[in-house]
């Protein structure tokens, strides 16, 4: 019976909060339902028992995203979403003693063959092209002793579903569900993945990567007009590069740089791990010991320090291409544990989201000079200060500049006048709903606390979001509206047609 009290299912606190009753509802049950354990090396284990189905989700977060990606090797982070599966000594090859011989050849190969492009226009052609034959075949001969996919079957024979990794600019996850009786092989396995990995076809991912940039960024409108936005917007902080990387970084990058990564950032102190579904704290936190506790402690890299100096002027930049036109606007605003971000989603809610936001009724159906409008914010990044955007396409026959007269009026007129206290109440309702849906499910749950855990240091504060979101007033949305809106602090990107 205690375990069935340990958690009220996701699905009546979603009909209960979105019945306005949220504000009064006590979370400490399920917050005193989680428990979290240290192992000495440093990596944390936060455990949420539900015992109502047989299954267990996990979810491993690496406080390391794309933000942290070295010089001459963007994009090395959102490598290792790549590289999530590939095995160790004992998992995916046929000989792996050979195997690692070739790739220490192949290795060998492409240094000498980055070291004579690095020459430039002086590097010998006839060279870099015996080398890049080279390469292609050693590379050849590694891969004929992988197994492709060893891993991923093993633990779907087992009964794994979810497989999968992401990567963002803050932090890399890697989760998948089991049937609860393979707590000790997901322990065993994934403890293996970061104690000795193999970085096995990598430079088979690394094409994979760059055909992934050239259908995201490079054929991509929205792709371009993102990534002129946040180049302009950032002048310092790395939150201006995208996290798929540059396309030449991304031809470039070296299994030795990705090691070096790999020590610096996926020590044990740098990894935090959720637990959530039919099994028992204390046998958790026991394997855990057992088997991640065979990982050496390293310490956890700093938090960047280059800070975005403040903004003093507009920047605006016209680009051409084939596309339709396309307008983007963002504004600089602070990281997501600052005081005013409560506020700011609303204000984002108010503005941009859904087919009752102010932007959307002015633009697309009374006006009807927009197909489409949108407010977001934290797409760059959370940790550090970030942007919050808006875009629009125009309909055929309107401009990016009526749009963006319109956007601007819509926001000045948020500036002169309060929200009203039913838009405010109904904001926070949805707030409310957005959060809660957040958790549903083990998965969720196990997402969640992770990432509270590294944004705010501590996973507590998941449960401190809905008095943040309670105690937002009309009059903070007109303040942060009229801080951090300002023309100064503003970047303009737009897309305009060729020759048009």
């Amino acid at each position: 019976m205690k375990r069935a009290t340990c958690f009220v299912p996701s699905v009546f606190l979603i009909g209960f909060l979105l019945a306005g009753q949220a504000v009064g509802f006590d979370f400490s049950e399920l917050e005193n339902s989680v428990k979290e354990h240290t192992l000495q090396n440093g990596m944390k284990f936060i455990v949420l028992e539900r015992h109502e189905a047989p299954v267990v989700s996990f979810v491993i977060q690496a406080n390391v995203g794309s933000v942290d990606d070295p010089k001459e090797y963007t994009g090395l982070a959102h490598m290792f979403e790549h590289m999530a599966f590939k095995g160790t000594t004992s998992i995916g090859s046929r000989d792996v003693n050979k195997e690692l011989r070739l790739m220490a050849v192949e290795d060998s190969i492409l240094m000498e063959l980055r070291s004579e492009k690095r020459k430039g226009r002086l590097a010998d052609s006839a060279r870099i092209a015996a080398l890049t034959e080279a390469f292609e075949a050693a590379r050849e001969a590694a891969y004929e002793l992988v197994e492709p996919n060893a891993y991923q079957e093993i633990v779907r024979r087992e009964g794994a579903v979810g497989i999968n990794a992401g990567t963002g600019p803050d932090a890399t996850t890697y989760f998948y569900s089991l049937p609860s009786n393979k707590l000790e092989l997901w322990m065993a396995l994934d403890s293996d993945r970061f104690l000795d990995p193999v970085l096995r076809e990598m430079y088979k991912e690394r094409d994979v990567v760059a055909e992934e940039r050239r259908m995201r960024v490079e054929n991509s409108p929205s792709g371009k007009v993102y990534e002129e936005l946040i180049a302009l917007a950032f002048k310092a902080h790395p939150y201006g590069i995208r996290g798929i990387g540059h396309m030449s970084d991304i031809q470039n990058l070296t299994r030795e740089a990705a090691l070096a990564f790999f020590e610096k950032h996926y020590g044990p102190s740098n990894l935090v791990a959720a637990v959530v579904g039919d099994v028992k704290a204390e046998e958790v936190f026991r394997l855990a010991d057992q088997y991640w506790n065979r990982i050496p402690y390293r310490p956890s890299p700093e938090r960047i320090t280059t800070v975005e100096p403040p903004q003093s002027g507009e920047r605006r930049m016209i680009l051409e291409d084939k596309a339709q036109p396309m307008y983007s606007a963002a504004w600089h605003i602070p990281e997501l544990t600052h005081p005013d971000r409560p506020a700011l989603e609303a204000l984002v809610d108010l503005l941009g989201r859904g087919r009752t936001s102010l932007l959307y009724k002015s633009l697309v159906k009374e006006k009807k000079i927009a197909s489409s409008v949108s407010v977001f914010s934290g797409a760059v990044g959370e940790k550090y200060p970030t942007l919050l955007m808006v875009t629009a396409l125009p309909t055929p026959g309107h401009t990016n500049l009526e749009c963006e007269t319109e956007i601007f009026a819509q926001i000045e007129k948020l500036k002169a006048e309060p929200v009203s206290q039913s838009d405010l109440d109904k904001i926070k309702a949805r707030a409310r709903a957005g959060f809660v849906e957040g958790l549903e499910g083990n998965a969720g749950l196990a997402r969640q606390l992770v990432t509270y855990n590294n944004l705010w240091g501590h996973w507590r504060e998941m449960f401190r979001e809905l008095a943040r979101i309670n105690a937002v007033t009309a009059e903070d949305v007109q303040r942060v509206a009229s801080t951090y809106l300002t023309r100064q602090n503003r970047t303009v990107v737009m897309m305009e047609t060729q020759g048009s």
